[in-house]
């Protein structure tokens, strides 16, 4: 195999193997069951929710089976979930805005949670997408209210932690307040991180960890966005208040509700980049990662990564001991702020920025996707580029920048060639950059 985009491929799909939700889930079964023998428990509960809701759901159900008493699952739209037990209801919503399926879903999981008592174990399986997937609007607060909050702040390319820190006070169900509906039940929770530094109070607004984040940070991210004028009155009202004491704050550490709490992570996105770099080997390459923790506007880490491959290209003055090609893998989770009109997501842009940086430039490619298959609001996963992907469209017409300045890098890739589809994967890490550099 020593065509690019066929080692491209195969080193991304390498990866997503190596976050593979079922096997990450599976390795936790027998502590598990071991806890529920010992534990005099009248039952399992499990709660599920995120974008590998399906695979994590099926690796419990496997090895608990007739034990599990029932439970809700919640995962995107189009992403099907069989767990196999009738007992669990499952439900499919909207991402990245929250939708009224996801309301209904997680008002059922709530009030089953209300249920819980000393003598249940309740298995929750949470994954990136949780965020938009478990919604309860704080009362007051109206789930309209809630997607205008939210799609202003990823509109401006608000980070996950401000995203977050502001759906966290707005919520019944983020910020740990899902353990405190659920206490004194013992909950064990199995997490799929698709976030930098594996943030327990972040990974899908934390629902069963100790929010670090209060009201007045939420309120900070709303100023810091300049959102005063546009923020939904009722938001700012709970905000100002809770930063005043004035509303119960999210739970902390040391609450009594996290005391039979465990909150483990089983996949991210540097078990991923360590197999991208194993399969990277086998294929006989030399390899380097750039950085396990990727982030900022997506179209200056498309220039920076383009740097990145003629400096190593530069600095290596000589054949590599492969045979002359290099591989840079790197992993993270980029922004976009939006000043078109046009439609992309954040891998889409990062490798339309990272070709016209490159045009010309022989040997040089890159691929760059998330993990969970789909980039922002598309159907494609990210984008394959390399020297001639600009040129070569600037011959047909299709003016690359223009479509960059519009943020409408799907539309261009669709034009000029180069999206990556994969359809749903089943797990989410964040995402993938590999570039191959001949040297």
């Amino acid at each position: 195999m020593t065509d690019p985009r066929e080692q491209l491929i195969a080193i991304f799909s390498h990866a997503l193997e190596a976050a593979d939700p079922y096997d990450a889930v599976a390795r936790h079964g027998d502590e598990i069951f071991a806890e529920y023998e010992k534990g005099s428990y009248r039952g399992i509960f499990v709660l599920a929710f995120g974008k590998a809701v399906s695979p994590m759901l099926r690796a419990i159900t496997d090895r608990m089976g007739e034990l599990i008493t029932g439970g809700v699952a919640i995962s995107k739209h189009g992403y099907r979930v069989d767990p196999g037990l009738e007992r669990i209801s499952v439900h499919e919503a909207g991402h990245p805005l929250p939708d009224e399926s996801g309301l209904r879903a997680t008002t059922e999981a709530m009030q089953l949670a209300r249920t819980f008592d000393e003598r249940t174990l309740l298995i929750c399986l949470i994954s990136g997408g949780g965020s938009a997937l478990l919604v309860a609007p704080y009362t007051g607060i109206t789930l309209a209210e809630k997607q205008k909050t939210t799609d202003l702040l990823l509109k401006a390319g608000a980070d996950i932690n401000d995203l977050n820190a502001v759906r966290k006070h707005a919520s019944m169900v983020k910020g740990g307040r899902l353990a405190e509906i659920a206490y004194p039940a013992t909950i064990h929770s199995l997490i799929l991180s698709d976030v930098m530094g594996d943030p327990l109070d972040v990974i899908a607004s934390g629902p069963t960890a100790p929010d670090s984040t209060t009201y007045a940070d939420a309120l900070h991210v709303i100023e810091k966005f300049g959102f005063g004028e546009k923020a939904p009155r009722s938001l700012l009202h709970l905000l100002s208040e809770g930063a005043l004491g004035r509303a119960p704050e999210t739970p902390k550490a040391g609450n009594k509700v996290f005391e039979r709490v465990t909150n483990t992570i089983v996949a991210n996105n540097r078990a991923a980049i360590e197999a991208g770099r194993r399969k990277a080997r086998d294929l006989g390459l030399e390899v380097r990662i750039l950085s396990t923790e990727i982030s900022g506007e997506a179209r200056d880490v498309g220039v920076w990564l383009a740097g990145q491959a003629r400096a190593a290209r530069a600095s290596s003055g000589r054949a590599s001991e492969s045979g002359g090609r290099l591989c840079l893998i790197s992993g993270g989770e980029t922004t976009v702020t939006v000043k078109g009109h046009g439609l992309g997501g954040r891998n889409t842009e990062l490798a339309l920025a990272f070709a016209i940086e490159i045009e010309g430039e022989k040997g040089i490619s890159l691929l760059s996707a998330g993990t969970d298959g789909s980039d922002g609001p598309t159907d494609a996963a990210g984008a394959i580029v390399d020297g001639s992907t600009a040129g070569r469209a600037r011959s047909s017409g299709i003016d690359p920048a223009k479509y960059l300045a519009d943020n409408d890098s799907y539309h261009f890739f669709q034009r000029a060639g180069g999206l990556f589809s994969t359809g749903p994967t089943g797990t989410n890490v964040m995402d993938l950059q590999v570039m191959l550099i001949d040297l």
